[in-house]
């Protein structure tokens, strides 16, 4: 049985224990009795089940009946789930069983027992509310965790559920990353592969519906796809026409095929995946000819299978009524069968390919143990890879900046750490919505990932396409090889990207996001470019570390922690404008602690007031103290680099940085005010911006805001006074 462990959100628990995975005896049901079987009478016994009486049918007709039967299992442990949480999506998993069962029975490599075998086919639901097919399709191969108090969430998440490779539920998502999947395994093989031993090679497989492809990030990161021939990629699309609204044709008349074809995909279509499973099958075998394009599976289903809601909307959640369950249950023949049963020979059925699986895993071992004995240097740079891409010492490769050096914007500090890290970084690449030379967001020493050309290459183009970018980088970041992926673009762009920052955090994907021209200090681009609201809304995302370095050390910490933190996504934003390579009092290993005293002349007693600032607008904070010191005041000034790490820290760090008693504060940041309250207090003082900018010279810009060294000073002495 399946018990619902919460009301807000669908979470099971599977309290049934798989069998041995090599019985050599089992028991199973046949004509109502128990009998105990060895192995090798699996056909016997299904034969039995299944009441085959001719005993000389052939192996593939054979197979074909095995296969409708393990189906019918899938569908009716489908129904039992929603029926006893009382709650769920059953309908895109009644219909995409028989997709579902072929991938995991006879199709894809993995091992249960290693679920995070580098070589393995990765697989991901677009559709994250099909999970209920994943989940079921998981558990009779022999995934443990879907055994006696394992947690499987309404929408599919990588961090809850061994097999699930990423955390899907947002329509298209998914494609983008697995976009993403096949663009590491490409660029993987590229670099690694040798023409007598080929360690990186497998296919990625990802489920999507009419949702999904509605959604502009699919049509994004499939352009993509294919602009890079990633052949190794095959989208299964569910076109079942329902959505929750109705019928597709309220709003949906495109020929999918017809537009995939355009972008460059090869596509095929599964006329009656139903009553012919091999259709299915063929498809796949077409798509594993094809050596230059993705591939795309339209499969047509009926939404619903076997139900009563079966062909419509309704059928997409919900449960059903008593008399449909056992209407369902009539229709495969299943009315004597207890509630979440499983046929033991299913069981065994699905063993098969793990076992397939496990030897795959083993010959994979064996290359490599010959690669490393060939190969030396490129199999050490693999393992690297593999143990998660960190070198010891590698963050000895920052750089350092003095107060004598140009000065410069933080995104060209930023350009400088980029291009540090990646000698020492194998796993670093990325890039930039077509904004390469503007993010200063490009590897110099490294060519362009490019097919057939350079797919080796560690800069990856992503042209204007924002969400995909973020999108295919949770991809990258989570295909367990090592890789570091960063994704840059203008801060004000963000909110293209926001729901895939979201699940970067949500998903622990350690991307890193350079987000350059940070605030109104841009100037002549106006307030369509001008990040006002940005930063707060980003700093509201959970797990999620947003920094903005004042100068070229604050920069450098910031890469220190992000590349640090590889199960924790961060964001850089990054100025235009120039400002000090080093500001007096800033450190990067202050960075660390998120925010930290720059500058303070009170001695032993408390400051009288403290002005606290973050990147460019920093250095009007100490200008101002400077000034006010001249004249006698005890100032401190405090660089908020980032405020979640600066939450992290003990309380009495904290009070030692903002102690309670110092009343008389200052913020200054050239963003939304939002947020600042709590670090200002309520007789604090908030700079900030609650427009949306203006165009102007970047000075005249600020002038007209107040961000000034003259304004802070003005500000900060009238609270002196009161």
């Amino acid at each position: 049985m399946i018990t619902q462990l919460s009301s807000s959100s669908l979470l099971w628990q599977y309290p049934i224990s798989l069998p041995l995975l090599r019985p050599t005896k089992f028991t199973t049901q046949i004509n109502n009795k128990s009998k105990t079987v060895t192995s090798y009478d699996h056909k016997l016994c299904w034969q039995e089940e299944l009441k085959v009486q001719d005993k000389h049918t052939d192996d593939e007709s054979f197979q074909r009946i095995v296969d409708k039967r393990c189906v019918d299992n899938v569908r009716m442990l489908v129904v039992d789930s929603v029926q006893h949480a009382k709650t769920g999506h059953p309908g895109m998993a009644l219909g995409m069983a028989e997709v579902g069962y072929v991938l995991f029975r006879h199709v894809m490599r993995y091992n249960p027992g290693n679920p995070k075998w580098f070589n393995r086919d990765r697989f991901l639901l677009s559709a994250g509310h099909a999970c209920l097919l994943h989940y079921v399709c998981l558990h009779i191969a022999g995934f443990q965790s879907l055994q006696l108090g394992s947690r499987t969430p309404g929408h599919p998440e990588n961090v809850v559920t061994d097999g699930v490779e990423v955390t899907t539920g947002p329509l298209g998502q998914g494609v983008a990353n697995a976009v993403g999947l096949a663009l590491a395994e490409a660029h993987l093989a590229a670099r690694f592969n040798k023409p007598d031993v080929v360690l990186v090679d497998h296919r990625t497989y990802c489920i999507m519906g009419d949702g999904c492809a509605m959604e502009g990030i699919s049509h994004e990161a499939a352009s993509l796809a294919a602009h890079w021939k990633l052949n190794k990629l095959t989208l299964i699309y569910d076109d079942n026409h329902s959505t929750i609204d109705g019928h597709t044709n309220l709003a949906f008349s495109e020929d999918i095929c017809a537009r995939f074809k355009a972008l460059g995909w090869n596509t095929v279509t599964v006329e009656n995946i139903h009553d012919n499973m091999d259709s299915f099958k063929d498809a796949l075998s077409y798509a594993f000819t094809e050596y230059q394009k993705p591939t795309l599976i339209r499969v047509k289903t009926i939404i619903g299978k076997l139900s009563e809601k079966e062909g419509t909307s309704k059928a997409h959640h919900g449960t059903f009524t008593e008399d449909d369950v056992r209407r369902m249950r009539q229709k495969v023949d299943w009315s004597e069968r207890e509630p979440f049963h499983v046929i033991p020979m299913v069981y065994r059925e699905m063993q098969i390919q793990t076992d397939h699986g496990e030897r795959m895993e083993e010959e994979w071992y064996s290359k490599l143990n010959y690669y490393q004995s060939k190969y030396p240097e490129e199999a050490a740079e693999f393992k690297i890879l593999l143990n998660g891409g960190l070198v010891h010492g590698w963050e000895t490769s920052l750089p350092k900046w003095s107060a004598s050096e140009p000065v410069d914007a933080t995104r060209g500090y930023s350009e400088k750490c980029l291009n540090q890290l990646a000698k020492v970084l194998p796993g670093l690449i990325g890039g930039s919505a077509d904004l390469a030379s503007s993010n200063k967001a490009y590897l110099h020493d490294y060519k362009d990932f490019s097919q057939p050309n350079s797919p080796w290459g560690r800069n990856i183009r992503y042209g204007i396409r924002e969400h995909a970018m973020a999108g295919i980088s949770n991809g990258l970041a989570l295909h367990g090889s090592g890789l570091i992926p960063f994704a840059a673009t203008f801060l004000t762009f963000s909110d293209y990207m926001k729901n895939s920052i979201r699940l970067s955090a949500l998903s622990h994907a350690g991307v890193i996001y350079i987000m350059t021209h940070d605030s109104i200090g841009l100037g002549e681009d106006g307030p369509t470019h001008q990040p006002v609201e940005q930063l707060a809304g980003l700093r509201a995302v959970p797990r999620l570390l947003v920094f903005r370095p004042a100068d070229g050390n604050e920069t450098a910490g910031a890469y220190k922690v992000a590349v640090a933190n590889r199960d924790v996504p961060s964001l850089i934003a990054l100025s235009r404008q120039k400002v000090a390579a080093h500001l007096e009092g800033t450190s990067a290993s202050g960075v660390e602690r998120g925010g930290y005293i720059v500058s303070d002349n009170s001695g032993k007693d408390l400051p009288e007031i403290i002005l606290i600032g973050t990147g460019s607008e920093l250095c009007l904070c100490e200008g101002s103290a400077k000034t006010l010191r001249k004249e006698g005041r005890r100032m401190r000034v405090v660089s908020l680099v980032s405020w979640q790490l600066f939450a992290q820290q003990p309380k009495e760090y904290k009070e030692n940085v903002l102690p309670a008693r110092v009343s008389k504060r200052v913020s200054v940041e050239a963003g939304s005010p939002m947020g600042w309250r709590e670090y200002v207090g309520g007789q604090g003082v908030v700079i900030g911006v609650e427009e949306f900018g203006a165009s102007g010279a970047y000075l005249d810009t600020f002038n007209k805001f107040g961000f000034t060294q003259e304004n802070v000073t003005r500000i900060a002495k009238s609270l002196l006074r009161e």
